[in-house]
């Protein structure tokens, strides 16, 4: 069975978009971050985004400018295999996506049986928080970075009930970003 695997973000005060959903702060790199985000980006895997993320990558990765600005990461976020949840969207058309409409757990449920490499979702705190409280999230990597917003979306925004984690190991990067990985506590 396939892991579903969360990749994310946070500021010191947990929120990984500001209130307008802006996530500039989460891009400032130095050499050693921007080594671990390809390697990591070249891991592989199948990609799992909510509407708002999918159209807000779609928008930035397949660009000349993210071309320009970063190529492995852009090849490796344009060539790997992706999903988009969502009930609105009528077509998914950047590279290597398929849009899934209809229950989300059930639907991930599936996706987990699925032969093939781990799944990873990105942003998309809603589909985080809804899958989370359906226990199907199997680690947590969470980059926590160096400043406060005071405001903004948290991953778990409308969780109902408590989330126990274990820590399972830990990173610190010379830019002060502190990358944590957590188990669901048995």
């Amino acid at each position: 069975m396939r892991k579903l695997i969360v990749f994310n973000n946070v500021t010191l005060d947990a929120y990984f978009a500001d209130l307008n959903g802006d996530m500039s702060w989460a891009h400032k790199h130095d050499a050693e971050w921007k080594q671990f985000v390809h390697d990591n980006a070249s891991g592989g895997g199948e990609l799992l985004f909510g509407r708002i993320t999918y159209q807000l990558m779609a928008s930035y990765w397949p660009s000349p400018l993210a071309m320009k600005n970063d190529p492995a990461v852009a090849e490796g976020m344009n060539n790997l295999p992706k999903v988009v949840f969502s009930r609105t969207l009528q077509e998914a058309s950047w590279n290597n996506t398929r849009l899934i409409k209809g229950d989300l757990a059930a639907q991930v449920r599936k996706l987990k049986l699925e032969p093939g490499k781990d799944l990873v979702i990105f942003g998309s705190g809603t589909i985080i928080s809804q899958l989370a409280q359906e226990g199907l999230i199997d680690e947590y990597q969470i980059a926590v970075h160096p400043i406060v917003l005071g405001k903004g979306r948290t991953m778990f925004d409308g969780m109902t009930k408590k989330l126990p984690l274990k820590l399972t190991k830990t990173r610190t990067f010379d830019n002060g970003i502190v990358l944590l990985w957590y188990e669901p506590a048995k």
